[in-house]
C-alpha cells in the first residue's frame, strides 16, 4: 500500500479474518454520474465486493454504493459492476496467481487520494476453519497479556 493515502471512507474488515493477505495493489475505479458523490459522504459498502478478471481487464462484483439523494434520473444501479484501473503489469500477476496459485482479488479498503477514488484490492488465500480460530486465539491471547501489563503498571 503506497503510504499518504487520504480518508477511509470504506473498509472490508471481514477480509482479514477470512483471507491471508499476501499482497495488495492500487486501483482507480471507474465511477458513473453521482456515484463519487455518494462515496465521498460514506455510502459505499465493501463487505460482499470481490474483483475478477475478464478479457485482460479486472471488474469489482457486489460493491454497494447508495443512490445519492439529490440525484434523481442520474443515478446508477447500486451494485453495478465497476472497471478497475490498473497497470498492465499488475494486471499480468495477479492474471498469473489467480489462475495458478488460487488466489483471489479481494478489495480491502475504498478511499480518496487527491480528489479521486481509489481502492486497495488485495492478492488474498481463503483460510480455513482452524485458520481462523487459531488466529482468534492468538488475538484473545495478546490481548490478555496487554491487559495483564496495564494492570501490573498501575500497581
Amino acid at each position: 500500500m503506497p503510504k499518504g493515502y487520504g480518508k477511509v471512507l470504506a473498509q472490508n474488515k471481514k477480509a482479514y479474518h477470512d483471507y491471508f493477505i499476501e499482497e495488495t495493489f492500487e486501483a482507480g475505479i471507474v465511477l458513473h454520474g453521482t456515484e463519487i458523490k455518494s462515496i465521498r459522504r460514506g455510502r459505499a459498502n465493501l463487505k460482499d465486493a470481490y474483483a475478477r478478471i475478464d478479457k485482460g481487464e479486472v471488474f469489482l462484483h457486489n460493491m454497494h454504493i447508495s443512490p445519492y439523494e439529490q440525484g434523481n434520473r442520474y443515478n446508477h444501479d447500486p451494485l453495478r459492476t465497476r472497471k478497475l484501473l490498473l497497470n498492465r503489469k499488475e494486471i499480468n500477476k495477479l492474471i498469473g496467481e489467480t489462475k495458478e496459485a488460487g488466489y483471489s482479488l479481494i478489495p480491502t479498503k475504498l478511499y480518496l487520494k487527491n480528489g479521486y477514488a481509489k481502492l486497495e484490492l488485495a492478492l488474498a488465500k481463503g483460510k480455513k476453519k482452524y485458520d481462523k480460530r487459531e488466529d482468534l486465539k492468538q488475538k484473545e491471547a495478546k490481548r490478555d497479556i496487554e491487559r495483564a501489563f496495564r494492570e501490573r503498571q498501575k500497581m
